[in-house]
């Protein structure tokens, strides 16, 4: 069964870049993973939905790599756990999820990094890294993402790694109970020369 295959401890690619590994996540995972996102609980609250009662347990866990089975294999998403590469400690995840083809050939952003291992690059590293996957192993064209405006450390990676701040959007994702304005950014694989054209007011034409 494909599902089965997808979670064994030995299956999927892996991306490495700049000091950090991703590859896919595996239930050999299970303790690093625990112990790393409740060591940050208070350090990652404020940045993502309300985590469930039972977020921690095994259980939980089972069912989320259930669940990314299932997005990667209907083509949807590509979630990768972040590793350094010197030592191999679980430092963080980067996903790339809502992915869209035909016209639009999109895909949406989001990571975490834990606490333990914050502003030493590895979260900037991981972002470009996702973003290479994308463009040259997905071949999709553009990747959006988005942070709360108060999230300063989120917005300098994806400056840092080449997104655009293209707006905001309000009241756009439940952050920790609350609907929150975000501000969105996005990044185009522009190497092939597509033609794309953009009229002085920032709107894309073809007319």
């Amino acid at each position: 069964m494909a599902l089965l295959d997808w979670i064994s401890e030995s299956s999927g690619p892996t991306v490495q870049a700049e000091g950090v590994v991703l590859r896919l996540p595996r239930p050999g995972d299970y303790e690093a993973w625990s112990a790393l996102r409740a060591a940050s609980r208070e350090y990652l609250v404020p940045f993502e939905p309300t985590w469930p009662e039972d977020d921690l347990t095994r259980a939980a866990f089972r069912r989320r790599l259930s669940l990314y089975g299932r997005e990667r294999e209907q083509g949807h998403a590509w979630p990768f756990f972040v590793f350094e590469a010197a030592e191999g400690r679980l430092v963080g995840a980067v996903t790339l999820s809502n992915i869209r083809r035909g016209v639009t050939e999109t895909a949406t952003l989001g990571y975490w990094i834990g606490e333990a291992f914050a502003g030493r690059g590895y979260c900037t590293a991981a972002v470009r890294a996702a973003v290479a996957f994308a463009f040259d192993d997905l071949r999709l064209h553009r990747v959006e993402a988005a942070c709360v405006p108060w999230n300063i450390a989120s917005r300098k990676v994806l400056e840092k790694s080449g997104f655009e701040h293209e707006g905001r959007a309000r009241a756009y994702l439940k952050i920790n109970g609350a609907w929150a304005d975000h501000l969105l950014f996005g990044r185009v694989d522009d190497r092939h020369g597509d033609g794309a054209t953009t009229a002085p007011d920032g709107d894309t034409s073809g007319a």
